[in-house]
């Protein structure tokens, strides 16, 4: 079958992204994914492990009410996360009626309730998305208590027994972890410990701020000559190594950073970091996953590139590469697939901000 394409874009388009409003057609484009699966309960994978036939019989909808959809219980977080996102920056976007539907559907306090209630209801529920779908958590309710908008804080309020209970795990679980993980996809503790960062700043959370600064300087203020040259796994959608980067800057002055970040790569991981991940197979649910290393990419070394001096040869080497991985890869986000289609629109917004 012939796919139906979401974009087509010049470079040129791309370099102004960057710098100005993600354009509302390619808003409106991108929004249309996770309206068309948040309610979509099939295919899906739970990863949810049983206790007995009674709860192995249950359907995602009656495991997770609110997040059921998109393929598996993190793409539908994020998916919240994007549409919130497109209303807060494109206020009259011209779906906006369906998107509130939609999210006031989920947004009930019922559901919410329900949801928390999974993480202490079932074996192993405590370290269930752990940390990936936690750190999408914390992003959509920072999304949500940043907004000044009605919506927004009815939105946040009822979002707050689920917020709240993965505060307490991931709480209860940071002094634990006493290795990172460094992987390229859902475990990995740079990402999580980043976005867990951005939302304990966002709320005043000094103690939980510093948790998370102190661990990520346990675990990566001495990394040097990182070898991302053996980056990326056939799978992957995020880089290890970027993310700890990405991380870092957040915690460090700039300068300690810049003086961070010299020792921290050598020209053989820059130059293979720089090259556009091959996906051999957009039907393949795992290959599919180095677009989004793509999209990951360029979110990485621009918040990378932001943090280093303006002449750092890096860093405009970064600032470049980002929007050439958004250029190649935003024209093979398509409607019709689901391999893709059920998460790339949030790498990809996330990536043009």
């Amino acid at each position: 079958m012939k796919k139906y394409f979401l974009f087509t874009l010049s470079l040129l388009t791309v370099l102004q992204i960057g710098a100005q409003q993600i354009d509302t057609d390619i808003a409106l484009q991108l929004s249309r994914l996770p309206l068309s699966c948040i309610a979509q309960q099939w295919p899906n994978k739970t990863s949810h492990l049983s206790d007995a036939i009674t709860d192995h019989k249950l359907t995602p909808a009656e495991l997770h009410p609110a997040f059921f959809g998109c393929l598996d219980w993190h793409s539908s977080v994020h998916g919240h996360w994007l549409l919130v996102k497109i209303l807060k920056s494109h206020p009259d976007i011209p779906n906006k009626d369906s998107i509130i539907t939609l999210l006031d559907n989920s947004f009930r306090k019922e559901l919410m309730n329900e949801e928390a209630a999974y993480f202490n209801r079932y074996t192993g529920a405590k370290t269930w998305e752990r940390t990936y779908g936690w750190a999408w958590l914390l992003k959509l309710d920072e999304e949500l208590l940043t907004w000044n908008h009605p919506k927004g804080q009815q939105w946040h309020e009822t979002l707050q027994p689920l917020t709240q209970t993965i505060l307490k795990l991931w709480k209860e679980y940071l002094p634990k972890q006493t290795y990172p993980n460094r992987t390229g996809v859902h475990p990995n503790t740079a990402f999580g410990l980043a976005f867990a960062l951005d939302w304990a700043r966002a709320v005043s959370d000094s103690t939980f701020e510093r948790m998370i600064i102190n661990k990520s300087k346990d675990f990566y203020l001495n990394n040097r000559k990182v070898p991302a040259y053996f980056e990326p796994d056939g799978s992957d959608f995020f880089s290890p190594s970027l993310l700890v980067a990405d991380l870092m800057r957040r915690i460090l002055t700039k300068k300690n950073f810049t003086k961070w970040f010299n020792n921290y790569y050598d020209k053989r991981s820059i130059d293979r970091l720089i090259s556009l991940p091959v996906v051999s197979d957009r039907n393949d649910y795992q290959i599919v996953h180095l677009d989004g290393l793509s999209f990951s990419r360029a979110w990485c070394m621009k918040g990378i590139a932001r943090n280093l001096p303006v002449n750092h040869p890096i860093g405009k080497l970064f600032k470049e590469k980002s929007n050439f991985f958004i250029y190649k890869t935003l024209p093979n986000i398509s409607h019709d697939n689901y391999e893709g289609s059920h998460w790339l629109a949030t790498f990809a917004f996330f990536a043009m901000q």
